[in-house]
């Protein structure tokens, strides 16, 4: 399927350029590119694997530890990529096989690791198997690829259940058959051009495997699993028997979401992984009901990490955090896997402006909020989650603080959710406006010829040029936590915490030598001088051997 030429894939050794520090991932701190929205290459307003390439050497600096780019691949783009029409090419807009090669290989040689995302719930309408599936008809194997069922009704006019998409609308859409009749349904759990892989059929797993073989031969460190949680339904497609669905997602287990046989394509795919040298690694986005449900899917012959939804769906509340990351650490310990804690990324609105808002709103607000408070807890926000046990994740343009876009016109919009009724809000734009490099330009250095989305007036003043070597500023205090977080012996990987004695609305914990405090009120709190400040995300004051910490700041101390 793929249409452009191949590159020669770079053998299993090209990891080696990295460093091989053992079990890397438990501490490590991985970067979300977004690719369309962080550096464009050739002038056409989108973002592009040779954009990225070019900014490379700005992530080694900035510290982190690997970079997870979204998808890339060939697609009609009805959903920003994740609508894959062939898994195995580069689309135009981002570049070529060669772009990825050279980019993978760059950045090995950087010390940078690439994650890649992987789309294994469904496919793009335009997906060979699936146009083979519409024009062999019914009853074709084809079809069995995926979820085709006869409608309910007396001529079939009805979806097959009640399931409804997480873009809103029924999670069915009826086809014309090739003699030009209605005929039968396919499920789409989110857009109709995002048509569900059936996981019961062999040839699925067989192409998936091949899959992860290309790319792991092409030298990539690891996998991002879409929708992990997804893939296989329940026997029978039973009804739910509810018709506000979205509002169970992530509070009961659903007959098509977080079902126990995934677990089985997991391990197979964990002995692939194993095969190859240099520690790569699987990373699950599931959207489970517990923490302790997440779990199940970094047992030790599975994956090794998994998102932590929890803590980014926590408010800004010292109980709230402290029972979260308690239940993460309880949940984590069984089976050996690290935390991760995240803070934003390509579906929610950026926790600067969350954080500018009262809390309750959940994680898409179009409100701007209080823009120096949300910047005064982001900020804190950071410290504290690069304080705590395991690995952490940093969406582009977090480090520069920046805000979610919450007044996009609704004619530059691309969510497809947003023209989708009863669906999600719809506003996720706004956290994919491409980031500023620079003060001035047409599109303050992102390229030469615009953005595809518009960015906002002052964006400048919040670019890579306006803050770097500026004493205070938001990636100043990025690039200091990740520094001092790599040369703190008690930071990084580890499964506990030691909390100390608190004034209410105060996180305070110790690990070994080092002691992280946040002050999650409005209001300064005294606290004892716990050894030689680290870092703080705003002005402390020390006095007689105790510290005055500000409203909505975090303080690392340590006593080495």
């Amino acid at each position: 399927m793929s249409q452009q030429p191949s590159a020669a894939p770079a053998p299993t050794s090209a990891v080696a350029t990295v460093s091989e520090r053992h079990d890397w991932w438990r501490d490590a701190v991985i970067y979300q590119v977004y690719p369309r929205s962080f550096a464009d290459s050739n002038g056409d307003g989108m973002g592009d694997l040779e954009g990225v390439r070019t900014r490379l050497p700005y992530l080694r600096d900035l510290g982190v530890d690997a970079v997870w780019l979204s998808p890339f691949y060939a697609s009609p783009q009805a959903d920003a990529g994740y609508d894959v029409a062939d898994y195995r090419a580069v689309d135009p807009m981002f570049g070529t096989l060669l772009d990825a090669d050279a980019l993978i290989r760059d950045a090995h040689a950087l010390g940078l690791r690439i994650i890649v995302d992987l789309v294994p719930n469904h496919s793009s309408d335009q997906y060979e198997w699936f146009r083979r599936a519409l024009a062999e008809g019914p009853g074709s194997p084809s079809r069995d690829r995926y979820h085709f069922r006869p409608g309910k009704g007396k001529n079939g006019e009805l979806p097959p259940n009640d399931w409804e998409s997480i873009f809103g609308g029924p999670a069915w859409t009826r086809v014309t058959e090739p003699d030009g009749t209605p005929g039968e349904w396919y499920l789409h759990l989110f857009a109709p051009e995002q048509p569900d892989f059936n996981w019961e059929h062999p040839a699925v797993g067989d192409e998936f495997r091949s899959i992860l073989r290309f790319w792991l031969d092409m030298g990539v460190d690891g996998f991002r699993i879409d929708v992990a949680h997804g893939m296989v339904k329940a026997e029978g497609l039973p009804d739910l028997g509810s018709h506000e669905q979205l509002k169970l997602l992530g509070n009961d287990v659903m007959p098509f979401f977080d079902q126990d046989g995934v677990h089985a394509i997991y391990r197979q795919w964990r002995r692939i992984l194993d095969e190859y040298s240099g520690e790569r690694i699987f990373v699950a986005e599931a959207w489970t009901p517990t923490v302790e449900r997440t779990a199940n899917y970094v047992r030790p012959d599975e994956l090794h990490q998994a998102f932590n939804f929890q803590y980014l769906g926590t408010h800004w509340d010292a109980e709230e955090l402290r029972t979260v990351i308690d239940r993460t650490l309880d949940a984590m310990r069984p089976v050996g896997a690290p935390a991760t804690w995240v803070l934003s990324n390509h579906d929610v609105t950026r926790h600067a402006t969350r954080f500018a808002n009262p809390a309750g709103l959940g994680t898409q607000i179009r409100l701007a909020g209080d823009r120096a408070l949300g910047l005064r807890r982001a900020r804190a926000a950071t410290l504290l989650m690069l304080a705590l046990p395991g690995s952490a994740y940093v969406y582009q343009g977090e480090e520069l603080g920046l805000p979610d876009v919450v007044d996009l016109p609704d004619e530059v919009r691309q969510d497809p959710a947003y023209f989708r009724g009863a669906g999600q809000d719809g506003f996720r734009d706004g956290c994919r406006v491409p980031i500023p490099w620079t003060r001035e330009g047409s599109s303050y250095g992102f390229g030469t010829g615009g953005s595809w989305l518009p960015q906002p007036a002052g964006w400048g003043e919040l670019s890579v040029e306006a803050q770097t070597g500026e004493p205070g500023s938001t990636l100043e205090l990025y690039r200091e936590a990740l520094t001092v977080r790599r040369a703190t012996a008690d930071l990084g990987a580890g499964d506990a915490v030691e909390w100390l004695r608190a004034p209410e609305g105060v996180v305070a914990f110790r690990r070994g030598e080092f002691v992280c405090v946040a002050n999650t009120t409005g209001e300064s709190v005294a606290m004892p001088a716990y050894g030689r400040v680290l870092l703080a995300s705003g002005e402390i004051t020390e006095a007689a051997g105790e510290a005055k910490v500000p409203a909505d700041t975090t303080v690392w101390w340590t006593r080495a």
